[in-house]
């Protein structure tokens, strides 16, 4: 599978700001003023776990995820880092980086389910572009 091929899924781009790509994955921020949220979806066609991927991308993958992780934490001060490629209503492989903080409306719970997503709206243009600073490679 070719990253000419890949094709983002229509709720994550429904759902989510794009930021921009890294050598492996598209980088989304979630659309939710609640939680500091992001979003890393391999750009491979067809891959729906991590073990599709070929081994390399495996490892650019978990290297990714750490730098967005790095990233989130360093921006927010986060409490807590949750990070899953749950896939359940999207198919196409994507990992969540969330942002937990001890006084957030789940904690200590999963957010899922806990309250529908309140849209960043006029934000949103500044969340793009703080997240597009935030997670240059150089950081």
């Amino acid at each position: 599978m070719s990253e000419t091929e890949f094709t983002l899924h229509p709720q994550l781009a429904a759902d989510c700001l794009e930021i921009g790509d890294w050598p492996l994955c598209r980088l989304l921020r979630m659309n939710d003023r609640t939680y500091p949220w992001l979003i890393l979806v391999p750009r491979r066609a067809g891959i729906r776990e991590i073990i599709d991927l070929a081994r390399p991308d495996q490892i650019r993958l978990m290297e990714e995820i750490a730098l967005a992780s790095a990233a989130l934490r360093r921006e927010t001060g986060a409490h807590k880092l949750n990070v899953a490629a749950l896939g359940n209503a999207v198919p196409q492989l994507h990992v969540h980086v969330i942002a937990r903080f001890t006084n957030d409306p789940a904690w200590p719970r999963p957010i899922w389910g806990v309250q529908p997503p309140v849209p960043l709206g006029a934000a949103a243009d500044s969340e793009r572009a703080r997240w597009r600073a935030a997670l240059q490679p150089d950081q």
